[in-house]
């Protein structure tokens, strides 16, 4: 590749020999604004290696909102979950084209990343009421903003927007560990008896003996539960998107799994099958088949704020501490850890991608359950009466 340097004023510039276009025109490039040869020489060789390693990008004066909104947006839909693709959508909306959208993606910078993360962190930008003031958000949503621009511009680098991505050197806050709410084995008996009349009951049940999710639990058909093997599959789930109730499939793929059932809530179920079956004559032929395990009292599908509210209404009513639906999961993993189930069978009951997430959830479990083992241990090689010899 041909170039040269050359001073102009009391500045110095290069100019080099792109490959001809597609029309077979000459291309040619120029830089300028350096204060030294030195300079100029080495931004020429660099530019050079990164012709030769393939990586150059030509400038573009596509914005950073129209690579999101017109091309990135629309091409994540169809490959990820509704529900992931609606929140990558207000991330968008509500904190990156007022602030960063308008600059040309070629110029993204790592300190332009940093400055809006900074931003965010001090007022946000979320479209709030008329005439309410923006409020900061936290370390954990703006660490959100970053993994999403860092997910959209890997794929501009793919797509030959960038040579690079400069998210990758950019330094998004580090969130603190969020606190981890949950009920004690006895405060969830305590919340089970006091639901026990509910129409809800079975629902409530294998919520707290699962660890189900909400959005696996509104999804559940009937067709998904086998009682006589005491089992059920979890294929799918009701979530919101944008407002919206849609079906969605699970989180990773070991989200879609066979959890077994306690003879407890088997019984639970079945009672809850006859009473359904109650429901839908009297109904008559205002039911709506919907085949779920969880509808209101004509069949139809039950919205996850609703299904939240009462929630929050029966914790309150028994006098139990202030907890959300999704700390009933906890709640379970808790308990289960605690009982000494092995963290791996937890896991695939939970559904997790991997034992490592239940394992950094569910970390403060842990230290007990090790000086358990330990003293385990030490009784099976040394022997009861050796322990206790040196008690």
């Amino acid at each position: 590749m041909q170039g040269h340097v050359r001073k102009r004023g009391a500045r110095w510039y290069f100019w080099v020999e792109l490959e001809r276009g597609p029309d077979g025109k000459r291309r040619q490039k120029s830089v300028g604004g350096f204060p030294t040869r030195r300079a100029a020489e080495d931004a020429l060789e660099e530019l050079r290696g990164e012709v030769r390693r393939g990586e150059y990008v030509e400038r573009s004066p596509l914005t950073l909102t129209a690579f999101l909104t017109d091309e990135w947006l629309p091409a994540r839909r169809a490959v990820i979950r509704a529900t992931t693709w609606d929140h990558y959508r207000r991330i968008v909306e509500a904190y990156v084209v007022p602030t960063i959208g308008a600059r040309p993606l070629s110029d993204l910078s790592p300190g332009h990343l940093n400055a809006l993360y900074a931003d965010l962190l001090q007022g946000g930008r979320r479209q709030l009421k008329r005439g309410s003031p923006a409020k900061p958000l936290s370390a954990r949503s703006v660490r959100h903003v970053h993994t999403m621009l860092h997910k959209a511009l890997n794929d501009a680098v793919r797509w030959g927007h960038l040579a690079r991505n400069p998210v990758d050197r950019a330094d998004p806050p580090k969130p603190a560990t969020p606190e981890m709410n949950a009920w004690s084995p006895e405060q969830l008996r305590t919340f089970l008896a006091h639901v026990h009349g509910d129409r809800l009951y079975a629902a409530w049940l294998l919520l707290a003996t699962t660890g189900m999710r909400r959005g696996e639990l509104l999804g559940l058909r009937w067709s998904e539960i086998d009682l006589a093997n005491k089992r059920l599959a979890v294929l799918r789930a009701h979530v919101l998107a944008n407002r919206q109730l849609v079906v969605s499939e699970p989180k990773s793929a070991k989200g879609r799994r066979t959890v077994a059932l306690d003879e407890v809530t088997v019984a639970a179920l079945q009672r809850h099958r006859l009473h359904q079956l109650e429901e839908r004559l009297a109904a008559g032929e205002g039911w709506v088949d919907t085949g779920l395990l969880v509808t209101h009292l004509d069949g139809t599908a039950v919205d996850p704020r609703l299904f939240s509210s009462w929630f929050r209404r029966h914790a309150r009513d028994a006098g139990l501490p202030h907890i959300q639906l999704h700390d009933v999961r906890h709640s379970y993993a808790t308990a289960a850890l605690a009982a000494g189930v092995p963290t791996k069978v937890v896991s695939e009951r939970l559904g997790h991608a991997s034992i490592a997430i239940t394992l950094d959830t569910y970390s403060h479990v842990l230290p007990n359950m090790q000086a358990e083992a330990a003293e385990q241990v030490a009784r099976l090689i040394l022997g009861a009466a050796e322990v206790g010899n040196h008690l």
